[in-house]
């Protein structure tokens, strides 16, 4: 780039040159020089949360007195037009940065700055103005916080939620079919595929809860501690006029944290809410190696159902299809389960007053929300929804499962029942057929034992 193309900015540690057309200023540019590491830049979500942080400050510092009106709009608006994600391309800053985020937060100080005096005509300084009451500090807490929440109530909750109505519709279009059930990957007693569905909706719903219990401990925020967790430069009553127009503003139920000291020093509610997102992916990863063993096949599979056909399976084997969207999903809960650990260790990163590894929370909590989401999704549309059903086969692997036996039990014995058992597998017969030469039970007792439906339907009721 030409000497045109740049601009000199200033700060405490001297001149910087800046790309001219950037809306940034000089410590976002130190920033970008200092850490050309990953690549990987700062989720919407957390960019949209910044944006927020930045627009209540200004409000809550206009209701005080301590900001002029016409200053305290123009950074609002502005502030409000970066969480729209209408400059994205003005928040370049790689997440492996200084541990507290103050390079993000200086960004979004600085890009809001720029906005705010173009507005209003006048210099609006991005640490007197924008960053008024605030620290770095207290502000990259509040935005992992705010981010989070966003991101759980209105993308992974919905799409939960709309994974748990498939699976519940599902399982009723299939309730009258019968299986075999299965433990260690060996036959089993009978189930309906209603009942297997039925589990995996009860997962579903039940990590639900889990995400929603971890919800009001996010809400508490960090905003008002400043720079130790004193509140040192922010108004007495900044923090709670803070927290009510982001509630206002958002609907979620935002509050003062009750001690600032535990909400610089720790991220404790980023870990349990990655926590629950951990075994929310272990529960989809259970549900989507279910559906990939159960479509297994054609031939030399378990066959029970076939997924939709969505794209050729193989470079070299014509005709192959593969569960895709299962497998999808398999992996993206092995990433956020990876997340999870990446976020425990970076959540006892907290020395003394502030923990030092806050951009990699943020990135790896709001990176697992929006995978599990989006595949979650995914999955409910494209392999739950339409998957159809090989019903004979079905049927026909019930009729010949030697484990039916085991309704004999109370009748004739466990050592009996074996060996009855152990007969039919080894001359390929039904239980009912070699249980009619090896007891004095009637045909008709026999039926009645046996029933696989019956067998199903009784279990439930247990």
């Amino acid at each position: 780039m030409t000497d045109e193309q740049f601009r000199i900015e200033r700060d405490s540690m001297g001149e910087v040159r800046v790309p001219a057309t950037a809306r940034y200023g000089a410590q976002t540019q130190r920033a970008i020089e200092n850490f050309p590491i990953s690549g990987l830049r700062f989720p919407r979500r957390f960019i949209e949360a910044l944006g927020l942080v930045k627009w209540a400050a200004a409000q809550a510092n206009r209701e005080l007195g301590l900001l002029a009106p016409e200053m305290a709009e123009a950074i609002a608006s502005a502030a409000l037009d970066v969480a729209a994600g209408r400059y994205d391309d003005d928040f370049p800053l790689d997440i492996f940065q200084t541990g507290s985020g103050t390079s993000a937060n200086m960004n979004a100080n600085e890009v809001i700055a720029a906005l705010a005096g173009e507005r209003l005509g006048a210099r609006v300084h991005p640490n007197d103005h924008v960053n008024m009451g605030q620290s770095s500090n207290d502000a990259i807490p509040t935005a992992i916080h705010v981010s989070a929440c966003l991101a759980a109530v209105h993308d992974l909750l919905p799409a939960l939620r709309h994974l748990h109505e498939t699976l519940a519709a599902k399982a009723a279009s299939v309730a009258h079919i019968v299986k075999t059930g299965r433990t260690h990957l060996m036959d089993a007693m009978p189930i309906t595929l209603a009942q297997e569905l039925t589990g995996w909706a009860w997962q579903v719903a039940h990590g639900i809860e889990r995400i929603e219990s971890a919800l009001p401990r996010l809400a508490k925020l960090a905003q008002g501690g400043t720079a130790v967790g004193t509140g040192i430069n922010a108004h007495p009553d900044f923090a709670a006029r803070f927290a009510a127009l982001l509630s206002e503003r958002t609907g979620l139920p935002f509050r003062p944290n009750d001690s600032f000291f535990e909400s610089l020093s720790s991220q404790d509610a980023a870990v349990e809410l990655s926590g629950q997102l951990k075994t929310v992916a272990v529960s989809l990863m259970k549900i989507a190696n279910d559906l990939r063993w159960m479509n297994s096949g054609p031939q030399a599979g378990l066959a029970e159902i076939r997924l939709q056909d969505l794209q050729p399976g193989s470079s070299i084997m014509p005709g192959k299809v593969n569960p895709v969207i299962p497998e999808a999903m398999a992996m993206v809960c092995a990433q956020a389960i990876g997340n999870d650990a990446t976020i425990t260790v970076a959540g006892q990163s907290g020395n003394f007053q502030l923990n030092v590894m806050l951009p990699v929370i943020a990135y790896n909590l709001l990176q697992s929300l929006a995978l599990l989401a989006n595949a979650s999704r995914l999955l409910a549309d494209k392999a739950v929804a339409n998957f159809t059903v090989n019903e004979e086969r079905l049927a026909a692997q019930v009729g010949r499962n030697p484990i039916l036996v085991t309704a004999l039990n109370p009748v004739i014995g466990y050592e009996l029942g074996a060996k009855i058992a152990k007969r039919a597998y080894a001359e390929d017969r039904t239980v009912k057929e070699v249980a009619a030469e090896m007891t004095d039970l009637s045909p008709e007792e026999l039926d009645r034992l046996l029933d696989p439906r019956a067998l199903a339907e009784g279990g439930l009721r247990q």
